[in-house]
């Protein structure tokens, strides 16, 4: 009888497919590794790492399946095999062999092609087995879940024509209106494919040129916002798979929006499933807690000063740049990588080999990460969070800068926001909070941010941080809008600023949709459609950006009147005026210089009715020959409470 059961049992289970490894010295026919590759690994000069590393679907000419190629990085392990669904999960099945001294492992199995579920089980030095998430997986499941999926892409991108006009695209001369967004909580629920259509119409019909994304690569916890990533090749599989990635990005720049995402190489976190002591030592991370070990963030601070880690890193944003047509990357917490000291203090930071507290190995990734990608994909951003006065972070490398196009200018949104904190009586004292920035405003290319950091962990809301009664809050929130878009600078503004949302910004939940229906909320939205529209088809807004004669002030003095007046130039000498006047008293027969003289008229008013404004408005003006503030030409000008207006010579 037990032989009887034993085949019934048998009959009934699922057949088990047995995957022999092969014999030593075998050399592997459909290997992704040549000895050019692992030279270049180990020189940590391997610019397409990911197309060696990882999983790698091979097929015969005719599209055949034939098997799947896996190769890991893990240079301290005593063996390292494939776990996968194929084969149970077993270590013992698929053993993969190491290639020399070059600390890759690799094994070729046939008949295993995409959507495999796989882990690499790796044994320490000391005896410990641990499975871990391929470091270069293309694919993951979704969170909680953490095996890695072999992925192999079917898209066919459409997007030919906004890819060969971006190779010619000079973002520095151009105008760059960024719309900040958490993919989970612009609206919940929506997967990529849903994103595309209903983010794509709203980033064209309110007028901006890209959309920057905080981190789609894979993250295990959803309130770290991806900036905790634990796959570097991966975008997030909670909204689905990386071609449905694709097709939002092909998508938006097909409707002509940019596509910039948020990169996160300073940490990652300790999970031990992912990069976390690798092959069972301080492998991606410093072994000494004093370099290897963020106080803050409880994560690991990744070796930059090793070369495959560096390898990995670079190779990761160009992965991004490559794979998925990305138009620029956002680098987080640079600041962070910079200082060995940061967040430190005395005694529990390292020196560096001059004695002083810069992080040169960092410096050395960011300039060869900024450097490669600028050389291989001409036209795209890559653009710095760095919040200290590290000189040169926007200079070319050949200048030893870090050779960023753009750095957020996080003192200018310091200093406006606590200028407007205060109560408009008091902002006399404080003026030259809202007028420093000018003074180096061309040290570095300069994004003006106004960013989810400012409406999280108890900052509150945007509108709320101003003084003042419901309509006197909103009132300085367009007025903000409308300084913002005329300083010099690249603009970006985080998703729900756009229509005033009342509520500090959770990720957990949509933004607050309903509140559109409302003129006060959809008056603010629509201020900053046509804030985006004139400031597009407005050199002067843009072109000179990054030179200080495309801006000369007018008033720049009156801290009484809480009101300040510039001019930015065009390349071709057409001047565009900006006044804002942050008091909540109308300034009637204000006496403004103009740079030439004739008719004017006024192309944006803040305090428009239309915008939920009183009204305030200029129907005609007139420069006179006389003469005010050193101007030979000046007019009498309405400007509005808690306003801005913008005028141009009538005939532009």
């Amino acid at each position: 009888m037990g032989g009887l059961f034993a085949k019934i049992f048998s009959s009934l289970s699922p057949k088990r497919k047995t995957f022999q490894s092969p014999p030593a010295g075998y050399l592997n026919p459909h290997t992704t590794l040549g000895e050019l590759d692992l030279h270049l690994i180990s020189e940590g000069r391997h610019e397409n790492l990911w197309q060696v590393l990882g999983a790698h679907v091979k097929r015969t000419k005719e599209g055949e399946l034939i098997g799947t190629a896996f190769s890991v990085w893990a240079p301290n392990a005593r063996n390292v095999s494939l776990i996968c669904d194929n084969n149970f999960w077993d270590k013992s099945t698929n053993p993969m062999i190491p290639l020399g001294p070059s600390g890759v492992w690799e094994i070729f199995v046939p008949d295993l092609g995409n959507g495999v579920k796989y882990k690499f089980a790796i044994q320490g030095r000391d005896g410990r087995w641990v499975d871990h998430a391929d470091p270069f997986a293309r694919q993951t499941e979704i969170p909680p879940h953490t095996a890695s999926i072999v992925n192999e892409s079917s898209f066919v991108w459409s997007d030919e024509k906004w890819m060969n006009a971006r190779a010619l695209y000079q973002p520095w001369r151009s105008p760059v209106s960024v719309y900040e967004v958490h993919l989970g909580s612009w609206k919940s629920e929506l997967n990529y494919r849903e994103l595309a259509q209903e983010l794509g119409d709203y980033l064209k019909i309110h007028g901006f040129t890209h959309v920057e994304f905080l981190p789609v690569t894979e993250h295990p916890y959803a309130p770290s916002w991806g900036y905790q990533v634990t796959s570097y090749f991966a975008p997030t599989a909670r909204f689905g798979s990386p071609d449905e990635f694709r097709f939002l990005v092909d998508h938006l720049h097909g409707v002509g929006i940019g596509v910039i995402l948020d990169w996160v190489p300073a940490h990652f976190p300790k999970d031990e499933w992912a990069l976390a002591r690798f092959d069972g030592t301080a492998l991606y991370e410093h072994e000494d807690p004093r370099l290897g070990e963020h106080p803050d963030w409880g994560t690991y601070i990744f070796n930059f000063g090793r070369n495959e880690v560096r390898n990995f890193l670079v190779a990761s944003a160009l992965y991004w740049l490559d794979e998925f047509h990305i138009d620029g990357l956002r680098v987080d917490a640079v600041a962070s990588m910079l200082y060995l000291d940061y967040s430190r203090k005395d005694g529990e930071w390292i020196p560096n080999e001059f004695g002083g507290r810069e992080n040169l190995a960092a410096v050395k990734l960011l300039q060869e990460t900024t450097a490669t990608a600028y050389k291989r994909f001409p036209g795209i951003m890559m653009i710095a969070e760095e919040s200290t006065a590290w000189s040169g972070v926007t200079k070319p490398t050949s200048a030893n800068g870090l050779g960023f196009g753009f750095k957020w200018n996080m003192g200018w949104m310091h200093d406006t926001l606590q200028y407007l904190s205060h109560e408009p009586v008091h902002r006399v004292y404080h003026h030259n909070e809202i007028t420093f920035s000018i003074l180096y405003a061309w040290s570095e290319n300069f994004l003006l941010p106004l960013s989810h950091d400012e409406v999280v962990h108890g900052k509150g809301a945007l509108v709320n941080k101003f003084p003042g009664d419901r309509w006197q809050k909103l009132a300085t929130l367009r007025a903000l809008y409308g300084f913002m878009w005329a300083h010099p600078g690249k603009k970006l503004l985080f998703m729900g600023c756009e229509f005033a949302q009342n509520d500090e910004w959770s990720s957990e939940h949509s933004l607050d949709w309903h509140l559109t229906q409302y003129q006060e909320h959809s008056g603010v939205q629509k201020l900053i459609a046509d804030l985006n529209e004139r400031y597009k088809s407005s050199p002067a807004l843009w072109q000179r950006d990054v030179n200080p004669e495309g801006f000369q002030w007018l008033v720049g003095d009156d801290a009484a009147g809480n009101t300040l007046a510039f001019i930015r130039w065009s390349e071709s000498g057409e001047p565009l005026v900006s006044i804002t006047n942050f008091s909540p008293m109308p300034h009637e027969n204000y006496r403004t210089p103009l740079p030439v003289g004739g008719p004017w008229q006024e192309v944006l008013n803040s305090d428009n009715p239309l915008y939920g404004g009183s009204g305030v408005t200029n129907n005609q003006i007139d420069a006179v020959g006389e003469e005010c503030r050193g101007f030979p030409n000046s007019a009498l000008i309405r400007v509005p409470p808690l306003g801005t207006i913008w005028l141009a010579p009538r005939n532009s």
